[in-house]
């Protein structure tokens, strides 16, 4: 089993700043893309952002100029930087990892979210 452990949510004003961390443990061999999506109330869950092994990134346009996803694999580690936080930017934040193990394709876990709240 994979876990995922989020840490660094909370509560900011507009404008301000929080950065997300997510450590994946567990039994696995390969650590592939990892990522950040976020579930506002009564929304679906969406994409915030995603970064491969090999460091490439993609972003939600909504967060784009704001937000930076990187990541450690040394530590299996993923981080979101997220600048000029909005008060629409309120949310649980997810964070997703894909791991595989020899013999086996690879499949997504899913941490249990941070909450992020933005006051205007």
């Amino acid at each position: 089993q994979v876990q995922l452990v989020e840490s660094g949510g909370g509560l900011v004003q507009a404008g301000g700043s929080l950065r997300l961390s997510c450590a994946a443990s567990g039994r696995f061999f390969s650590l592939g893309a990892m990522g950040w999506y976020r579930q506002a109330p009564g929304k679906q869950r969406e994409l915030v952002a995603t970064i491969t092994s090999g460091g490439s990134t993609n972003y939600a346009d909504s967060v784009k100029g704001r937000f930076t996803i990187s990541r450690h694999n040394a530590r299996n580690t993923v981080y979101l930087q997220m600048n000029s936080l909005k008060p629409e930017d309120t949310a649980i934040y997810y964070c997703a990892a894909d791991t595989s193990s020899p013999g086996f394709p690879y499949t997504t876990s899913w941490g249990q979210g941070t909450q992020v709240t933005v006051s205007s």
